[in-house]
């Protein structure tokens, strides 16, 4: 049962979506629904804050599924579900990172209905994918009344979506480059405890971290300590992460800053083991 009286429309484009957003105080997007809908049956705090009055039904959008290969590298579309990226041959090849972000997302019920707009722009908690955004260099398209813009992920994670704006993708560079991914969950909710996406490129490595701080953010200072090495042996890994400000990792769940940081720094290293394995066989 759902304790929230609201008016539910499914548009037939982007354009009305965005018209009903704007137009309708309380209106509020859903997609998978695996944010919005948990809220809505347990009356808490949904997406958005304040009384949801109108639900935007955008599943049957035109468009924004998929995953295609443009001339600026992957475009995908933000109603591809979690299922469907993780499993998707252009993303397994190019973004690995971003796969297995998605596939350590919940369990099957969730990477079958969740989104990866949903998933970038979910609130309250760290989830997956935007780590690996973050460490993709990606940009996060937005459409509004006015027309279609981007954001850097590094920018978006820390802002949310604009107001009365629809995401409508994701923009991951073409580049040289190899990723990986590593999670420590909560084993009740599957939410990371830690989790930590990388990716090498000629210019160095990306390092970007959620779960153990306060949002998904790039670790920019972990990321020149270990600028020019050939290798990322585990010592010098948490040794950079050591210099980093404590403030940085948030305690909580019966964890210490300290011990954040130390299993950040692990996962860290492991992924750039595994990162650097396949950069070398890129040649």
């Amino acid at each position: 049962m759902i304790p929230t009286a609201f008016d539910y429309v499914r548009p037939d484009g982007v354009e009305e979506a965005l018209a009903l957003l704007a137009g309708t105080p309380g209106a509020r997007v859903l997609a998978g629904g695996q944010s919005l809908l948990p809220g809505l049956r347990t009356g808490e705090a949904v997406p958005g804050g304040g009384p949801v009055r109108l639900l935007v039904d955008v599943t049957r959008l035109e468009g924004l599924r998929g995953a295609v290969r443009t001339p600026a590298g992957l475009r995908i579309g933000a109603l591809t579900t979690l299922a469907e990226l993780a499993a998707d041959p252009l993303v397994l090849s190019e973004a690995p990172e971003l796969a297995a972000a998605a596939r350590a997302n919940g369990d099957p019920q969730v990477r079958n209905l969740g989104t990866v707009g949903g998933n970038l722009a979910a609130p309250g908690r760290a989830t997956d994918l935007p780590v690996a955004a973050l460490a993709a260099d990606a940009l996060v398209e937005l459409a509004a009344p006015g027309g279609r813009s981007t954001r850097t992920a590094e920018e978006f994670t820390a802002t949310g979506p604009p107001p009365d704006t629809l995401i409508t993708a994701l923009l991951v560079p073409a580049a040289g480059a190899a990723g990986a991914f590593e999670k420590t969950a909560d084993r009740a909710t599957r939410y990371p405890v830690c989790a930590v996406a990388v990716r090498i490129t000629r210019h160095g490595p990306r390092i970007a971290v959620t779960g153990a701080t306060a949002r998904a953010v790039r670790l920019h200072g972990v990321e020149e300590l270990l600028r020019g090495r050939e290798a990322y042996p585990t010592q010098e890994v948490l040794a950079a992460f050591r210099a980093q400000p404590r403030e940085l990792f948030v305690p909580g769940r019966g964890t210490s800053a300290e011990y954040l940081g130390h299993l950040a720094g692990v996962l860290t290293a492991r992924a750039l083991t595994r990162a650097l394995a396949a950069w070398t066989a890129l040649g």
